[in-house]
Protein backbone atom coordinates (compact mmCIF):
# COMPACT_ATOMS: atom_id res chain seq x y z
CA UNK A 1 0.00 0.00 0.00
CA UNK A 2 1.75 3.89 -0.89
CA UNK A 3 0.24 6.67 0.81
CA UNK A 4 2.45 9.32 -0.59
CA UNK A 5 3.58 12.45 1.32
CA UNK A 6 5.68 15.11 0.07
CA UNK A 7 8.03 17.85 2.17
CA UNK A 8 6.58 21.28 0.57
CA UNK A 9 4.98 22.38 -2.38
CA UNK A 10 7.38 25.36 -2.70
CA UNK A 11 10.60 22.65 -3.26
CA UNK A 12 11.81 20.99 -6.20
CA UNK A 13 12.62 18.15 -4.75
CA UNK A 14 10.79 15.72 -3.06
CA UNK A 15 11.13 12.76 -1.02
CA UNK A 16 7.88 10.85 -1.28
CA UNK A 17 7.54 9.40 2.08
CA UNK A 18 5.69 6.00 1.25
CA UNK A 19 3.74 3.57 3.91
CA UNK A 20 4.75 0.43 2.86
CA UNK A 21 3.41 -2.91 4.09
CA UNK A 22 6.39 -5.16 5.75
CA UNK A 23 6.54 -7.50 3.16
CA UNK A 24 8.50 -4.62 1.01
CA UNK A 25 11.27 -5.44 2.86
CA UNK A 26 10.76 -9.16 2.92
CA UNK A 27 9.13 -9.65 -0.48
CA UNK A 28 11.02 -6.94 -2.26
CA UNK A 29 10.18 -8.43 -5.83
CA UNK A 30 6.23 -9.19 -5.11
CA UNK A 31 6.29 -6.03 -3.61
CA UNK A 32 7.75 -3.71 -6.34
CA UNK A 33 5.64 -5.10 -8.90
CA UNK A 34 3.09 -2.94 -7.32
CA UNK A 35 5.05 0.06 -5.61
CA UNK A 36 7.41 0.76 -8.46
CA UNK A 37 4.70 1.40 -10.53
CA UNK A 38 2.91 3.43 -8.27
CA UNK A 39 5.78 5.56 -8.20
CA UNK A 40 6.19 6.20 -12.26
CA UNK A 41 1.94 6.69 -11.66
CA UNK A 42 2.11 9.26 -8.86
CA UNK A 43 0.53 12.62 -10.76
CA UNK A 44 2.61 15.92 -9.25
CA UNK A 45 0.31 18.68 -8.24
CA UNK A 46 0.03 21.93 -11.25
CA UNK A 47 2.82 23.76 -11.04
CA UNK A 48 5.32 21.11 -9.81
CA UNK A 49 6.35 19.51 -13.48
CA UNK A 50 9.67 20.08 -12.83
CA UNK A 51 9.92 17.87 -9.51
CA UNK A 52 12.88 15.33 -9.09
CA UNK A 53 10.88 12.34 -7.55
CA UNK A 54 13.78 9.66 -5.57
CA UNK A 55 11.99 6.25 -4.13
CA UNK A 56 14.95 4.07 -2.47
CA UNK A 57 15.02 2.41 0.98
CA UNK A 58 17.71 2.34 3.90
CA UNK A 59 19.92 -0.52 4.14
CA UNK A 60 19.33 -4.41 2.75
CA UNK A 61 16.34 -6.01 3.15
CA UNK A 62 15.45 -8.94 6.27
CA UNK A 63 15.72 -12.30 5.45
CA UNK A 64 12.85 -14.21 3.55
CA UNK A 65 10.42 -16.12 4.49
CA UNK A 66 9.05 -19.14 2.95
CA UNK A 67 12.28 -19.69 0.91
CA UNK A 68 12.19 -16.01 -0.42
CA UNK A 69 15.60 -14.71 -1.33
CA UNK A 70 15.04 -11.30 -0.25
CA UNK A 71 18.62 -9.77 -1.73
CA UNK A 72 18.47 -11.85 -4.48
CA UNK A 73 21.94 -13.66 -4.72
CA UNK A 74 24.05 -11.13 -2.71
CA UNK A 75 25.39 -12.45 0.46
CA UNK A 76 24.16 -11.01 3.45
CA UNK A 77 21.17 -9.18 4.74
CA UNK A 78 20.32 -6.34 6.76
CA UNK A 79 22.90 -4.99 9.07
CA UNK A 80 25.60 -7.14 7.58
CA UNK A 81 28.55 -5.83 5.57
CA UNK A 82 28.19 -8.15 2.81
CA UNK A 83 26.48 -6.80 -0.30
CA UNK A 84 23.19 -8.35 0.46
CA UNK A 85 23.21 -6.00 3.35
CA UNK A 86 23.91 -2.60 1.49
CA UNK A 87 22.06 -2.66 -1.90
CA UNK A 88 19.13 -1.05 -2.18
CA UNK A 89 16.93 0.20 -4.97
CA UNK A 90 17.33 3.41 -5.94
CA UNK A 91 14.78 4.89 -8.93
CA UNK A 92 14.20 8.28 -10.08
CA UNK A 93 11.66 10.37 -12.37
CA UNK A 94 13.09 13.77 -13.61
CA UNK A 95 10.75 14.98 -15.87
CA UNK A 96 13.15 16.52 -19.14
CA UNK A 97 16.26 16.30 -17.19
CA UNK A 98 16.70 12.32 -16.32
CA UNK A 99 16.30 10.34 -19.69
CA UNK A 100 13.43 7.55 -19.10
CA UNK A 101 14.39 3.83 -18.93
CA UNK A 102 18.05 4.58 -18.64
CA UNK A 103 20.58 3.72 -15.98
CA UNK A 104 23.54 4.11 -14.25
CA UNK A 105 26.65 2.01 -13.09
CA UNK A 106 28.22 4.95 -10.37
CA UNK A 107 28.09 3.77 -7.03
CA UNK A 108 26.14 6.11 -4.75
CA UNK A 109 24.88 6.34 -0.93
CA UNK A 110 21.87 7.97 0.72
CA UNK A 111 24.54 10.22 1.89
CA UNK A 112 25.10 11.27 -0.96
CA UNK A 113 21.74 13.03 -1.31
CA UNK A 114 22.66 16.05 0.68
CA UNK A 115 25.44 17.15 -1.54
CA UNK A 116 23.24 16.18 -4.80
CA UNK A 117 20.08 18.55 -3.63
CA UNK A 118 22.57 21.16 -2.69
CA UNK A 119 24.38 21.24 -6.29
CA UNK A 120 20.35 21.22 -7.97
CA UNK A 121 19.36 24.41 -6.20
CA UNK A 122 22.91 25.70 -6.15
CA UNK A 123 24.24 25.83 -2.52
CA UNK A 124 27.80 24.96 -1.78
CA UNK A 125 27.69 22.32 1.59
CA UNK A 126 30.11 24.07 3.86
CA UNK A 127 32.66 21.92 5.06
CA UNK A 128 31.61 21.06 8.49
CA UNK A 129 28.33 19.29 6.43
CA UNK A 130 27.85 16.56 4.74
CA UNK A 131 31.33 14.85 5.39
CA UNK A 132 31.09 11.88 3.10
CA UNK A 133 28.46 13.14 0.74
CA UNK A 134 28.77 13.96 -3.30
CA UNK A 135 26.96 15.26 -5.40
CA UNK A 136 25.13 12.68 -8.07
CA UNK A 137 23.64 15.28 -10.43
CA UNK A 138 25.97 14.75 -13.14
CA UNK A 139 25.30 11.03 -13.08
CA UNK A 140 21.27 11.82 -12.48
CA UNK A 141 21.79 13.62 -15.52
CA UNK A 142 23.53 11.33 -17.98
CA UNK A 143 26.74 12.91 -18.16
CA UNK A 144 29.82 11.57 -19.55
CA UNK A 145 32.46 10.69 -16.82
CA UNK A 146 36.19 10.74 -17.54
CA UNK A 147 36.44 9.41 -14.01
CA UNK A 148 33.94 8.11 -10.75
CA UNK A 149 32.57 10.92 -8.62
CA UNK A 150 33.05 8.49 -5.80
CA UNK A 151 36.84 8.35 -4.87
CA UNK A 152 36.17 5.43 -2.72
CA UNK A 153 32.66 3.93 -0.37
CA UNK A 154 32.86 3.23 3.07
CA UNK A 155 30.46 0.78 4.54
CA UNK A 156 29.55 -0.17 8.15
CA UNK A 157 27.74 -3.39 9.60
CA UNK A 158 25.25 -3.42 12.57
CA UNK A 159 28.01 -4.71 14.73
CA UNK A 160 30.85 -2.01 13.90
CA UNK A 161 33.03 -4.02 11.04
CA UNK A 162 34.12 -1.16 8.80
CA UNK A 163 34.66 -1.91 4.59
CA UNK A 164 35.63 0.05 2.03
CA UNK A 165 35.31 -0.25 -1.65
CA UNK A 166 36.90 1.65 -4.41
CA UNK A 167 36.29 0.48 -7.83
CA UNK A 168 36.00 -3.31 -8.57
CA UNK A 169 37.71 -3.84 -5.04
CA UNK A 170 35.49 -4.08 -1.80
CA UNK A 171 37.96 -4.56 1.66
CA UNK A 172 35.81 -5.52 4.59
CA UNK A 173 38.37 -5.54 7.89
CA UNK A 174 38.58 -7.37 10.93
CA UNK A 175 36.37 -10.38 10.36
CA UNK A 176 35.13 -13.29 8.06
CA UNK A 177 31.68 -13.27 8.65
CA UNK A 178 29.30 -10.57 8.08
CA UNK A 179 29.81 -8.35 11.27
CA UNK A 180 25.78 -8.55 12.53
CA UNK A 181 24.39 -11.61 12.84
CA UNK A 182 27.38 -13.68 13.58
CA UNK A 183 29.45 -10.72 15.47
CA UNK A 184 31.76 -8.44 15.35
CA UNK A 185 35.00 -7.24 14.49
CA UNK A 186 38.20 -9.15 16.16
CA UNK A 187 41.68 -7.85 17.29
CA UNK A 188 43.80 -9.27 14.72
CA UNK A 189 41.47 -11.20 12.81
CA UNK A 190 42.08 -11.78 8.18
CA UNK A 191 39.66 -9.89 6.32
CA UNK A 192 37.97 -10.27 3.17
CA UNK A 193 38.68 -9.00 -0.28
CA UNK A 194 36.68 -9.15 -3.36
CA UNK A 195 36.63 -8.48 -6.34
CA UNK A 196 33.03 -7.12 -7.42
CA UNK A 197 33.14 -6.77 -11.47
CA UNK A 198 33.29 -10.67 -11.40
CA UNK A 199 32.28 -11.72 -7.66
CA UNK A 200 29.51 -9.73 -6.90
CA UNK A 201 28.41 -12.40 -4.80
CA UNK A 202 31.05 -12.69 -2.60
CA UNK A 203 32.14 -15.94 -2.51
CA UNK A 204 36.41 -15.94 -3.48
CA UNK A 205 37.89 -14.03 -0.50
CA UNK A 206 40.98 -12.67 -2.29
CA UNK A 207 42.84 -11.17 0.56
CA UNK A 208 45.63 -13.34 0.55
CA UNK A 209 46.08 -13.22 -2.97
CA UNK A 210 46.44 -9.30 -3.55
CA UNK A 211 48.49 -8.24 -0.09
CA UNK A 212 49.15 -4.58 -2.00
CA UNK A 213 45.41 -3.76 -2.74
CA UNK A 214 44.42 -4.67 1.11
CA UNK A 215 47.24 -1.96 2.34
CA UNK A 216 46.47 0.25 0.40
CA UNK A 217 42.20 0.57 0.92
CA UNK A 218 43.07 -0.22 4.49
CA UNK A 219 45.39 2.94 4.48
CA UNK A 220 42.68 4.74 2.65
CA UNK A 221 39.87 3.87 5.20
CA UNK A 222 42.15 5.01 7.86
CA UNK A 223 42.87 8.12 6.35
CA UNK A 224 38.90 8.84 6.29
CA UNK A 225 38.64 7.64 9.79
CA UNK A 226 41.39 9.70 11.02
CA UNK A 227 40.60 13.37 9.15
CA UNK A 228 36.65 12.85 9.65
CA UNK A 229 35.83 12.73 6.41
CA UNK A 230 36.11 11.52 2.62
CA UNK A 231 35.15 13.78 0.55
CA UNK A 232 37.18 17.10 -1.10
CA UNK A 233 36.83 19.92 1.11
CA UNK A 234 36.02 23.53 -0.29
CA UNK A 235 38.94 25.56 -0.65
Amino acid sequence: MLRPRVTSPSSSIWFLRFRIYRGFRRTSSRAKAKQVPAVTRFTLPTGCSDTLLIFTSDNGPREGVNGHKSSWNYRGQKGEIWEGGHRIPFITRWSGKITPGTTCDEVTTLTDLMATCAEIVGAELPNDAGPDSYSMLPALLGKKLDKPIREATVHHSGAGVFAIRQGKWKLILGTKTGGYLEGGPKEGTPGQLYNLANDPYEKNNLWEKHPEIVQRLTDLLQKYKKQGYSRPLNG
